[in-house]
Formats: structure tokens, sequence, C-alpha cells
């Protein structure tokens, strides 16, 4: 038996080498293949790339494989470390043209955490831009391995993924465990099932889990019943027992993944274990937006659909919310923004609704006066300027891997969100630099400006790394005369004035004119800061007058004014949903 997954950048290839893998060894049949067949969301598929892990197992020279496909992106990478403690060997699959990128090196890190063996892969070889010599050279710094070691293939083609293959049962150990200790097996992915309830991805470590057992999960203390067990391949194929080592599914009877999270421990009641297996941590959001239904009579679809997904993905939080503008909504927590933009695109999708979603933000801890501690997740939350003794922001520690030709413009960038760069080491021709910044100025288009600025090379990879008390002050937003909750941002103070002048610039752009001048205006506290005009629809009152006295003009210029005066103290300002979006687009 090996167990082993496949770890790389985003757009590696590594969903197309899995593909290769199981044609090779006739797990699935030419009939049935098609591309990125364990990419089972219609989203995955679109965007190319992995949200939701998918184990298989496949036979080949009388040896059991046990592959994880894990996803590459950052916001998933709690899944992957959790993956990599389920194997004991990793297929670093890096792009022959491309080269070695920051999530490369992130899962490299992970991988030699976890003591997994590695074994190097250049995928693409067959690309007319692929440089072969160039990234053996920057795999062999990396890893310190030998030329010999490294295999050339191309995914697409399948030339030299046999040789994968046999490197796999040659070079990976097969799994060590206890079938008489305690049973203890590793929760690597759950996910709810509509008609069968929650079904667990589990390795077993020690013991063995049998059709029927009682089952317990360590962390969350919940209870359930294993109503049946097996292996994928890639459908389910029930077996009466999991064995020692074994990587495979568990049907329970469970109704949400929230007591079944990811890294959590399961024990048998016949053969309990009180030891939990190392590395479970609980997850927390630190990206925060508000979703509101455009019509307010969606509210509970939007509800009922957000609770259903969050029966799937333990990660999710959310709460209502109520704004006077958008009415009733959800706001709700994720780990990235990838996974936000992957929420949002579910839900538009899956249970057709049409939503307005206002600008992400972080959480930010507030200590007041008193000695209270708060926990706040939107600006319009925070408590009255006078109580608060001290807020501090989530900061992270980032990666970023870029040709060396791009180094002044990333450290220019990093300076100008407030980071600080600590350290600069180089990989050949690639330059790895290292900084710190506060997560908030990360969140609308940092990625986008970073694509941008290296010519679409740079890549990005980071990690939460604390809570740091800044001179933080909460922006609000008035459109004629009224505050917008939805609106309100949490800026640095030295960032206040361009934030504020910036944001009334694009609302003007984006809400319509109104028969009466609108004031649209940025303030701290009771001090604003900026301000734009909307001005008025005009109407030419004089048409009908001709000739006579200029009195006549006057009074009627004058009836006009009155009326725009009464206008303006009744009018309401209709304000179009991309104003809570306002941040996200550059221009």
């Amino acid at each position: 038996m090996r167990n082993f997954c496949i770890i790389a950048h985003i757009d590696h290839g590594k969903s197309t080498l899995a593909d290769r893998l199981l044609e090779l060894t006739e797990t699935v049949t030419k009939r049935d293949m098609k591309s990125q067949l364990l990419d089972s969301m219609d989203l995955e598929r679109e965007k190319g790339i992995t949200i939701k892990l998918a184990p298989v197992r496949m036979k080949y020279n009388d040896c059991q494989l046990n592959l994880i496909d894990t996803p590459g992106h950052v916001d998933f990478s709690y899944e992957v470390s959790r993956s990599l403690q389920a194997c004991e060997g990793a297929i670093l699959v890096v792009d022959a043209s491309q080269g070695i990128q920051a999530q490369t090196l992130a899962n490299v890190y992970l991988a030699l955490e976890a003591d997994l063996t590695i074994i190097p892969v250049l995928n693409k070889v067959d690309l007319p831009a692929a440089d072969v010599p160039r990234v053996t050279k920057e795999v062999i710094n990396l890893l310190g391995c030998d030329e010999s070691e490294i295999l050339k293939i191309s995914a697409k083609t399948g030339d030299g993924v046999p040789d994968v293959l046999d490197a796999v049962v040659e070079r990976i150990t097969p799994p060590i465990g206890d079938d008489s200790a305690s049973t203890r097996a590793l929760i690597f992915d759950s996910y709810y099932d509509d008609y069968r309830g929650v079904i667990l991805y589990t390795r077993l470590i020690d013991g063995s889990i049998k059709k029927g057992d009682t089952i317990e999960m360590l962390a969350t203390g919940a209870h359930g019943l294993a109503l049946e067990v097996g292996s994928l391949s890639p459908t389910m194929a029930p077996s009466g027992e999991m064995a020692t080592g074994e990587i495979g599914y568990i049907v329970t009877n469970l109704k949400t993944t929230r007591d079944a999270k990811v890294g959590d421990t399961v024990t048998v009641r016949r053969n309990h274990a009180s030891t939990p297996l190392p590395g479970y941590k609980n997850v927390q959001p630190f990206v925060y937006a508000g979703f509101f239904p455009v019509s307010n009579e969606d509210y509970n679809d939007l509800k009922d659909a957000v609770e259903k997904l969050s029966l799937s993905d333990s990660a999710l939080q959310f709460e209502p919310e109520n704004s006077p503008v958008l009415g009733y909504g959800v706001r709700i927590g994720f780990l990235g923004l990838l996974h936000m933009d992957i929420v949002r695109e579910r839900l538009e999708r899956e249970y057709d609704l049409d939503l307005v979603v206002t600008n992400p933000s972080t959480d930010y801890q507030v200590t007041l006066s008193n000695g209270e501690e708060l926990d706040i997740k939107s600006a319009s939350d925070l408590p009255d300027v006078s109580k608060i003794a001290s807020i501090r922001e989530p900061w992270i520690n980032g990666e970023i891997v870029v040709p060396q030709d791009y180094v002044g413009n990333v450290i220019q960038l990093i300076v100008s969100k407030r980071g600080l760069q600590k350290n600069m080491s180089y990989i050949d021709e690639r330059a790895l630099i290292s900084f710190e910044a506060p997560l908030a100025n990360l969140l609308t288009d940092f990625y986008d400006q970073l694509k941008s600025v290296t010519s679409g090379y740079g890549s990005f990879n980071y990690e939460l790394s604390g809570y740091r008390e800044e001179d933080l002050v909460r922006v609000d937003f008035y459109v004629a005369g009224e505050i917008v909750d939805s609106l309100s941002l949490m800026v640095h103070r030295s960032e206040s004035q361009s934030v504020g002048r910036e944001v009334v610039a694009k609302l003007k752009d984006v809400i319509p004119r109104q028969n009466f001048k609108v004031a649209l205006q940025a303030a701290i506290g009771g001090r604003f800061i900026a301000r734009e005009d909307l001005s008025a629809y005009r109407k030419d009152v004089t048409t009908g007058l001709y000739g006579g006295d200029v009195s006549r003009k006057k009074k009627v210029l004058a009836k006009q004014a009155k009326g725009k005066k009464r206008m303006k103290r009744f009018g309401k300002v209709d304000i179009p949903s991309e104003a809570f979006t306002v941040m996200l687009k550059r221009d």
C-alpha cells in the first residue's frame, strides 16, 4: 500500500496528471474518462482550479495506491496540510515553462514539515516555452536532490507518466500503523450529501473501523454511526471494514460538518482512543462581507441557501445583518477572497439568487476604556470613539516569487500597502521577497496589482501572523446628508484622506443624478474630509415665456428653486448595488 498526494502551484497540471494516472492504472474506463475527472464542480472546470480535494484508490503492479488530489490555492492551505498528514509521500509538480512559484514553495514547506518523501516532477516539457535546464536547476536548489531523481513528463500527452507510478512504488514507504492499537483515523475532508448525511474522507492511522460501529470525534465530542465504509475509485465502493493505513470514506448519520471538522480524530466505541492526533486547529475566517438579496422578498431564500452551503463547508460562518439602505441580509466569514468568490458564485448559480455584496473587510479586536474586549466584523459595529482604548488589526506574513527585473516594482507595491519588506533571497533568476503587511490593505485588489506590475509573472502566498495595535479610524460616507452604514470603512489615519476622496469620486460615477443637488461626503467622526456634488437635472422652465418684464422670468425661477428645495427635503436617493462594491473596482 502507498499513500501519496500531488502538490503544485495553481495551473501547473495537478488534475491533468491525476487523469493520466487513473487512465494508466485502468481505474477509469476510456469511455468514462473526461478531463479533470476528479474536479466534480462545474466551477472547478470553468476556472481550471481544484476547490474540493478528492481521494481515489488505484491498483498498479499488485500495489494499492491511494492518491489525494489537493487544492493549490492559499485559502485552502489548512486542508492541504491535513491531506499531507494523511500521506507518506508527495509528487511535487513544477511547470517546466513557469518554474517555481510561491505556492510551490509553501506546499514544499508543508510537505517537509509533515516529513514526506518528495518526488520532483517537471511537467509540460513538450511545450515550446519549456526551459527544462533552468527549472531543473531551480528544483535542485530547492530540494537539494540529484538531477537523476527529477522526472520529466508531459501529463497532457502521457509521456513519462509510467515512470511516476514506478517512482511512487519504489521511493514512498508503506504506511506504518498498529492493527491492535486503539482506533484513530484522521479526517482530511468532510462534506454534506443531501441524501446520506455527512460523509468523511479519512486516513486510518491505527486499528480498524467496521460498518455499524459507533464513532466519536475527539475534538468536537460528536457521536454517530458508521453506516457504510469503503474506498473511492473514483466512485464509492463499499467494503465491510477499513484497515490500518487505508484511505477511504465513512458515511455517517451526522447532520452537519460542524460535528466533524477537517483535522479531527475519529475513534470507535469498541476500541476507544483517548489521545487525538496532533495538528488539529479550529479554522477561523478572517474576511467578512455582507450578502444582501436585491429584492427583500428573497431574504428567506438567501438564508436557507447559506445554511445549506454551510452544512458542507465547516469554515463558513454567518450571522443575520440589517442595513437601513439594503434591508435584511447575512454577514458571512470566509477563509480568503477566492473562497468568497466561490461561495458567491455557488449561491447565484445553484440557488438562483440575485445578490448585492458589500466591500469585504477583516475583523478587528477592540479594547474599550473599561478593559472590555470586543471582536468587530464590520466598521459599522465600531463603538463610540471616546470609549475605545485601542484597536488591533490582523497582519500577515507574505512571500512573493518574481523574476529579478521586477523586484523594484514589487517593493514599491508592498510599501504603498503599508507593508514592511523583511528579506530577499534568490533562487537562480527569481527573487523571493518576504514581507509583512496589514491584511485589510491586501483584500481588495492586491493580487491584480501584483500581476500588472510584474507582467503576470509574480506569485503570492501568505499566512496570518497575528494582530497589531494601529492608529485606525472609521471613515463614514454620507449621501444627501444621510449616513450609509454599509459603506463605512476602517482605515489607517494616514490613509483616511486619500481613501475618502477616492471613494467619494467613485460614488459620484456610480450614483445616478437626481432632480435635486446631492452632496456626497466622507467623514471621520464629526469632521468631513472629502466632498463631491452631484448636480441636479435642470429643466428650462422659462421656455414658455416670450417678451414681457424680466420679473416674470424671476418669478418662475424662484418657484422652481422652491420646488427643488422641498424635493431635497423629502426626496430619497436611490443607491444602486454597484455603489457597495466600489472599493473592489480599481477604475
